[in-house]
């Protein structure tokens, strides 16, 4: 953001919202505890649920659907009217796929 590379910033951004997304716990394996005023949970945090913990492996399976998205979503665009958008998603594409050739930090 402080570069000021306004491809990054979007492509990073949409990332981490869907890694944010997959972190989410699904309704079904929250605790439900039934409809009744007097079984509501009472207090801060009480319906709170804690985040999926993602793998790296996870993390960088969601990257990679996040290339493909976009690399599919180029592929269609293919009027000369859409060039400049296809463009921006190679862009984007090689941004992402840094985050993938990148060694871990272990």
């Amino acid at each position: 953001m402080r570069a000021r590379d306004k491809v990054a910033v979007r492509a990073l951004r949409a990332t981490l919202a869907a890694l944010d997304n997959a972190e989410a716990v699904s309704v079904g394996a929250a605790e439900l505890r039934g409809v009744a005023l007097e079984a509501s949970p009472v207090g801060a945090g009480a319906t709170e649920a804690v985040r999926r913990e993602l793998s790296e492996d996870e993390m960088a399976d969601i990257v990679r659907a996040e290339i493909t998205e976009r690399l599919d979503a180029a592929e269609k665009l293919t009027t000369p009217a859409h060039a400049d958008r296809a463009a921006q998603l190679h862009e984007e594409v090689v941004v992402l796929r840094r985050f993938l050739d990148a060694p871990s930090a272990e």
